[in-house]
C-alpha cells in the first residue's frame, strides 16, 4: 500500500469526523454554559419521567460503556499517535457526560468512582478493556479494528436498549449517541480501507455494518 494513499485517506477521514464532531457536542447532550464553565444539559429540557429497573440498568451500562471507549482510544493514540483516536475519545467524553446528565437527573449513583482510564466498577468492563487494548497495542491495523469493533458493540447495545424505553430525554441521549458512533464506526472503517482492510461484522449484523459505512456522515 503506497504510503501517500494512506496517509491522505485517514487525513480526509479525519477532516471528516472533525468537521462531525464541532457539529456535535451540543446535540448530545452536552454543552458549556456561557462563561460559567459549568455542563449544560440537554436532557434537562425534557420532563422528569419515573423509569424501570431496566431503564437504570441500561444507563449504567451505557456509562462505563462510553468510559470503555474513551479509555481504549487514549491508550490507542498514546501508542500509534493517530488522530482518529484522539477525535474519537473527545466525543466518547462527550457520550459520558450525556450519561452522566440523565444518572444526575434521577439520582442513579454514578458507577464511574475512578475516572483514571482502565478503572471500572463492572469487572467484566475492565477485562474487556484489558483485552482491547492488548490487541490494539500490537499493530495500528488491529487498532483501528479494536476502534470498530467498539463501536460495533456500542451500536448494538443502543439499539437495544432504544427499543427498551420510551422516556423522552434517554431516546434523546440513546439516539444521539446512536448516530454519533455510525459516525465513529464510518471513521475507523474508512482508515481500515485504506489499508485494504474490510471489517467484518462482531455484534450488528454484516448488511447493518455495510449499510452504515455506505450512508453519509450525520
Amino acid at each position: 500500500m503506497n504510503k501517500l494513499k494512506i496517509f491522505a485517506g485517514a487525513a480526509m477521514v479525519t477532516l471528516l469526523l472533525a468537521g462531525s464532531l464541532m457539529a456535535y457536542g451540543p446535540r448530545n447532550g452536552m454543552g458549556m454554559g456561557a462563561g460559567t464553565g459549568a455542563p449544560l444539559c440537554i436532557s434537562d429540557q425534557f420532563p422528569y419521567q419515573p423509569l424501570d429497573a431496566g431503564e437504570r440498568a441500561g444507563l449504567l451500562k451505557m456509562r462505563e460503556e462510553e468510559k470503555l471507549a474513551r479509555d481504549v482510544y487514549l491508550a490507542l493514540y498514546n501508542k500509534w499517535n493517530h488522530q482518529v483516536f484522539s477525535n474519537i475519545a473527545g466525543a466518547e467524553q462527550n457520550h459520558m457526560d450525556a450519561v452522566k446528565c440523565l444518572l444526575d437527573k434521577y439520582g442513579i449513583t454514578d458507577p464511574v468512582v475512578d475516572d483514571t482510564p482502565g478503572a471500572f466498577s463492572d469487572p467484566s468492563v475492565r477485562n474487556l478493556y484489558q483485552a482491547l487494548v492488548t490487541k490494539g497495542l500490537t499493530s495500528l491495523e488491529n487498532a483501528l479494528w479494536v476502534g470498530a469493533t467498539i463501536e460495533d458493540m456500542d451500536i448494538y447495545d443502543l439499539n437495544a436498549l432504544l427499543s427498551q424505553t420510551d422516556n423522552d430525554d434517554i431516546l434523546n441521549v440513546y439516539t444521539n449517541l446512536n448516530s454519533g458512533s455510525k459516525n465513529h464506526m464510518r471513521a475507523f472503517c474508512g482508515v481500515l480501507g485504506t489499508f485494504g482492510i474490510v471489517y467484518e461484522a462482531q455484534y450488528l449484523t454484516q448488511n447493518e455494518i455495510d449499510e452504515i459505512i455506505s450512508t453519509l456522515w450525520k
